[in-house]
């Protein structure tokens, strides 16, 4: 019998243009099962827009998976069980199954939920992801400006850990990548201005979907009292730092008679 495989397409961050070649041979499969994530049954697909304004039809067969949004670790657990439940038949069938990540499918996305679940089900599925990309690398491009350049550091965290643990990292990283910043909005402009890095950091909403939202430096102060998509982050250059410094006692720069060993 053969199985189906289990696909993860990575998206882009909104912009159809930055569908991968691979994911777009995937999405023109017409023998395939599209899923795709959505918050609730009120809540359309993030995903699946991406792939409409593409103006990729759908195959005959595509299903919306309820993934909502929580940190309950039970109802987590729920909803991907029932989504493996869900999609666990049609690869038992034979048929391949696409599940549509917006960004890349390796980068906070439920994909890897889902594959493993699925295969703690049928440890034989297959799994396969096309990586894509992530809304902070199309969020640089947007904004003009490198996210790190020769021996600069870069951090890739929840905004969800708190300013506290912001605070650790201002002494070993040049850029600060704060993605879900939605939570904890208020509180990252507190600290963004009481460390003087306002003028250094933006914000990105939607990055590359048709109502994307751009702010730079004091201009994100009009964000107190709105309401910001989950689909959002922060860029912070971190000029309270030394460009290029070294993480204390690693990396350290080679030095020319190193260098000719």
């Amino acid at each position: 019998m053969t199985l189906g495989r289990l696909i993860g397409v990575s998206l882009g961050p909104g912009d159809p243009g930055l569908i991968t070649r691979a994911a777009w041979a995937q999405l023109a499969r017409r023998d395939t099962v599209w899923t795709y994530p959505t918050r609730s049954t009120k809540t359309p697909s993030y995903a699946f827009d991406i792939v409409t304004r593409a103006e990729l039809p759908p195959p005959a067969e595509h299903l919306p998976l309820l993934f909502p949004m929580t940190h309950d670790e039970e109802k987590l657990l729920r909803s991907w069980h029932r989504a493996a439940d869900t999609v666990l038949p049609l690869l038992l069938a034979g048929r391949d199954v696409l599940f549509l990540v917006e960004g890349d499918a390796s980068t906070y996305a439920t994909f890897g939920h889902l594959a493993r679940t699925v295969r703690s089900k049928d440890e034989r599925i297959a799994v396969d992801t096309i990586a894509g990309v992530n809304a902070f690398n199309a969020a640089a491009a947007t904004l003009g400006r490198p996210l790190g350049e020769q021996d600069d550091t870069i951090a890739v965290v929840p905004a969800a850990y708190g300013v506290s643990a912001l605070d650790r990292l201002l002494g070993d990283f040049d850029t600060l990548v704060l993605m879900k910043v939605k939570p904890l909005i208020e509180d990252l402009l507190d600290w963004l201005q009481q460390r003087e890095l306002l003028d250094a950091a933006a914000f990105i909403e939607r990055c590359g979907a048709p109502d994307e939202r751009v702010l730079r430096g004091a201009g994100m102060l009009s964000l107190r009292g709105q309401k910001v998509s989950y689909l959002s982050l922060m860029l912070v250059h971190n000029h309270l730092r030394v460009r290029g410094e070294r993480i204390r006692g690693c990396l350290k720069k080679s030095s020319p008679e190193t260098l000719d060993d």
